[in-house]
């Protein structure tokens, strides 16, 4: 595994729509292992290929029940809302209040190519949607209803990662 290095908001790629995964090889399974290792240093949960600068529809996310891989993720089902706070490490110490449904349910690939489906509520809901819209090219500061003072996150994020230290 390896250390990737994050693609910043200034960088157009951002922007670009990720490409659909047709290879299920060992290629794949490093780069899946590659971004876990960034987005646990980086201290995230999330990160889609797209922010280690390739295009394609891959994500991992773990908001502390275990790592999450999906390749070619589709949101399949939503369900009511929640506002909060959110960050991107993309977008180093930028958070804005963002709106995302609360009960969020996908269906994507794993690393074999096999079709899974997961389901998630609040946090999760959350990555399942702020990393899905990273595939294609979709910010968080596009949905931001405001942005807001880092100083307005870091209780919650201290409390989140103090929690993944335990």
């Amino acid at each position: 595994m390896a250390l990737r290095k994050i693609v910043t908001s200034k960088d157009p790629i951002l922007r670009k729509k990720s490409r659909t995964v047709e290879a299920f090889d060992e290629k794949l399974g490093i780069l899946l292992d590659d971004m876990k290792e960034t987005m646990y240093k980086h201290e995230g949960v999330g990160l889609a290929a797209v922010q280690v600068g390739i295009l394609k529809r891959a994500i991992v996310i773990d908001v502390g029940e275990g790592l999450i891989e999906l390749i070619n993720p589709v949101i399949i089902k939503t369900k009511g809302s929640q506002e909060d706070s959110e960050g991107c490490l993309s977008f180093p110490n930028e958070f804005g209040l963002v709106e995302r449904p609360n009960e969020v349910t996908v269906r994507a690939q794993n690393r074999k190519g096999e079709t899974i489906e997961y389901s998630g509520t609040g946090l999760l809901a959350r990555a399942f949607c702020h990393e899905i819209d990273h595939l294609d090219g979709v910010l968080f500061v596009d949905r931001a209803k405001e942005m807001l003072e880092p100083e307005h996150n870091r209780p919650r994020r201290r409390r989140f990662f103090d929690r993944l230290e335990r």
